[in-house]
């Protein structure tokens, strides 16, 4: 048993997406050189209309990576440079006294902050204190801001796409748990290979810039993020999922006995979730009609991730959340 099938028009539909997505790669490869694992999952990301955080050292293109998606998509775009000193209203915007220009009287006009963008890239983000942070909390799980007691509706569709560097720790403040699960993907930004690097080399020191097209507006992506949704799974895929995310909790009974020894807190429900939508957006951006276990496992890693919080005897022993994570993967496949 599977879900229901795709009518005509959504197989339609998905063929328009597969082609819009190879158009997507061409532009973003005019200017970002490698990284294409790195464009799939903030791909995924954005029609799944999910939040992502990107982790990788300084000077490896992430805020040029996501300011040239915006770009291609026509959606608007912000940048907040996390500091130790911004404030909340930095973030979200505040009211500010203005003359209203009838019979010399004032009154107060809400100016928006940056976070009223489709795309907002929270540049290292965790040299934000936890106040600031929260500020994000709203606007990416609920879509709105509240300011000194008014609500306002973000503009659709919205991603807050954010940056940490996993180097310097001085001065910065970890994420809690309940924001990082926020996020639907932990990707890995790591260095490019010899031969982009060589690329990047040769074609990023010239004179001429590339031109970026834009392939996708705001509007269709929307109707896109609908339509992954109604991709089908099938049930043995639904069963492997949940098995996996329940074998991520150390006091479940199926946890094996390795893990136990090592995380000392496991994956939601909300994991789940993430890795039936992500693999859905994925078999649709790869053309096909149906989920298959390659697309689960592929945004298993990156939804996973940062939901298995490893103890100081993992630390000790070298045993990561990716490695525990890996393992686990393999595991619940054999069985």
């Amino acid at each position: 048993m599977t879900d229901a099938s795709l009518q005509d028009d959504d197989v339609a539909a998905i063929d328009d997406l597969q082609a819009i997505y190879r158009d997507l790669k061409t532009q973003i490869g005019k200017v970002i050189i490698g990284q294409e694992d790195v464009v799939e999952l903030l791909a995924i990301s954005i029609f799944s209309r999910g939040h992502s955080l990107l982790m990788g050292v300084p000077g490896l293109a992430k805020t040029l990576l996501v300011s040239t998606l915006a770009e291609t998509m026509s959606l608007s775009f912000s940048r907040i440079q996390f500091t130790p000193d911004l404030m909340p209203m930095d973030i979200t915007g505040t009211d500010i006294l203005q003359d209203s220009g009838s019979g010399g009287k004032r009154e107060f006009e809400f100016i928006k902050g940056p976070i009223f963008a489709n795309i907002v890239l929270a540049d290292e983000i965790n040299r934000a204190p936890a106040k600031t942070q929260a500020a994000l909390l709203e606007a990416m799980q609920e879509r709105r801001v509240t300011v000194v007691g008014k609500t306002f509706q973000l503009d659709q569709p919205f991603f807050v796409l954010a940056t940490q560097n996993p180097v310097e720790q001085e001065g910065t403040y970890p994420l809690p748990e309940a924001q990082l699960d926020r996020f639907m993907f932990l990707i890995e930004v790591g260095y490019p290979t010899h031969e982009d690097e060589v690329r990047i080399a040769r074609e990023t020191t010239g004179s001429a810039l590339a031109e970026i097209g834009h392939v996708l507006t705001g509007e269709k992506l929307m109707k896109f993020q609908s339509l992954v949704r109604r991709v089908p799974v099938p049930d043995h895929l639904y069963e492997f999922v949940v098995r996996l995310v329940r074998k991520t909790r150390p006091n479940e009974a199926s946890a094996p006995q390795w893990l136990k020894n090592f995380v000392a807190w496991g994956a939601g429900p909300r994991a789940i979730q993430y890795i039936i939508i992500a693999a859905k957006t994925r078999a649709a951006l790869k053309g096909s009609y149906m989920v298959r276990m390659e697309d689960v496992e592929e945004v298993a890693k990156p939804v996973l991730v940062h939901r298995v919080l490893t103890n100081f005897a993992a630390e000790s022993e070298g045993m990561t959340s990716l490695k525990v994570v890996e393992r686990l993967i393999e595991e619940t496949r054999e069985r």
